[in-house]
């Protein structure tokens, strides 16, 4: 199936210092602010990764899912991740494999161009899975969630290139990968001892979770140029590194040299 990594989405406390932190240690550019997710009691920013993005929600009020989001994970966190199905057929499948698995779809919406599609994340574990399908089906190319094509003059690639990776981890991370590959009708495989599903574009990896912590989007593998500059900064902030990890928005982000 042709599904692509497109937007990972991070939800905190506070929207500005955290957009601020990764402008300042990644070098990615704003790209988009949709102001739609004030009907949820959100704001957002998005900033451009090559051709995905990452993404930035903040409650603005209070009783908000997001806000009773980062009240399970106990402060920021990641939040969802965001593939593009290529064409309605393979969007179509994923949800007809949630139905038999009894994943509930949490928000939907058909615009003509583009079909919206979010997978509960207490049914999938770990995170929202959604898969919108995109009218042409170019997984490099117009992105309705960040206002169309717009983005493509306003991204940097100075520093990072990619998102390659995402990690969910789990108190049992072999059921979790088994769950997500029967919804997203992929291929679970093990490479290095742990369970991944091969997305067109990108990895889905998935870990035991550490110190009793909820199931949780905890990691993403960046392609990066110059890594050592990019922990300067991290450092200069304050950051928590670990090795080649930088934490940020409560999400360690490992930091792999670009081809």
């Amino acid at each position: 199936m042709g599904i692509y990594l497109r937007q990972i989405c991070l939800v905190a406390r506070n929207l500005s210092p955290t957009i601020d932190t990764l402008r300042d240690v990644f070098g990615l550019a704003p790209v988009f602010v949709d102001e739609a997710v004030g009907q949820y009691g959100l704001e957002n920013t998005l900033m451009g990764v090559g051709t995905q993005f990452l993404e930035v929600v903040a409650p603005v009020r209070e009783d908000t899912a997001a806000g009773r989001y980062l009240d399970r994970m106990g402060g920021d966190s990641g939040y969802m991740v965001i593939c593009q199905a290529q064409r309605p057929e393979e969007q179509a499948a994923v949800r007809a494999n949630a139905a038999a698995h009894g994943v509930r779809v949490a928000n939907e919406r058909d615009a003509g161009s583009y079909r919206m599609m979010q997978l509960h994340p207490g049914d999938m574990g770990a995170a929202f899975l959604s898969v919108p399908w995109v009218e042409g089906g170019d997984t490099r190319g117009t992105w309705p969630f960040a206002g169309g094509t717009g983005w493509q003059d306003l991204v940097t690639d100075d520093f990072v290139t990619a998102i390659t990776a995402a990690e969910l981890r789990s108190s049992d991370p072999d059921k979790l990968a088994a769950h997500w590959g029967a919804v997203s009708g992929l291929r679970v495989e093990t490479r290095g001892g742990l369970p991944m599903i091969k997305l067109g574009n990108a990895t889905l990896r998935f870990a035991e979770t550490r110190n009793g912590r909820p199931d949780r989007l905890a990691g993403l593998d960046l392609a990066v140029r110059g890594r050592d500059r990019i922990l300067s900064r991290a450092r200069k902030r304050g950051l928590s590194i670990f090795k080649e990890e930088v934490e940020i928005c409560g999400v360690r982000f490992a930091l792999n040299e670009a081809d």
